[in-house]
């Protein structure tokens, strides 16, 4: 394997980079440990789910630099991060993590306000009198 691969992960708003390296297990998210970024521990188990559908967590080490959009977003884009260099290591995962939906950019994004509207789609309460 080489030095380090870098691979891009994005959802949402949040945008991960990723670089993933032969190592012990080590992970660290802007320079915190997992535990520490993600409190809450669906999202630590999400950011970890492409390494597990693997059995590779203890394989490697990972370094992510993630910024904007909210933790679900941050974590889903760590994932897919994280997908994709695995792929890159050894392309013969490809079709397992293709399969779990790791490699597919979910593009869904909040629905912009509209001009004279309190939202995107509601309207403000009508009144006929």
């Amino acid at each position: 394997m080489a030095e380090y691969i870098n691979k891009v992960g994005r959802r949402k708003e949040a945008v991960a980079r990723v670089y993933l390296t032969a190592g012990t297990g080590e992970f660290k998210i802007n320079g915190k440990e997992i535990k520490e970024y993600f409190t809450v521990p669906q999202f630590q188990k999400v950011v970890l789910q492409s390494l597990e559908a693997l059995g590779a967590v203890n394989n490697y080490d990972v370094k992510v630099n993630v910024c904007g959009g909210g933790f679900k977003g941050q974590a889903e884009a760590i994932r897919m991060g994280i997908a994709r260099a695995l792929v890159e290591v050894n392309p013969e995962d490809r079709v397992t993590l293709k399969k779990e939906g790791f490699l597919k950019r979910d593009s869904r994004v909040v629905e912009r306000k509209k001009p004279g509207r309190p939202g995107a789609r509601k309207r403000f309460q009508f009144s006929k009198r």
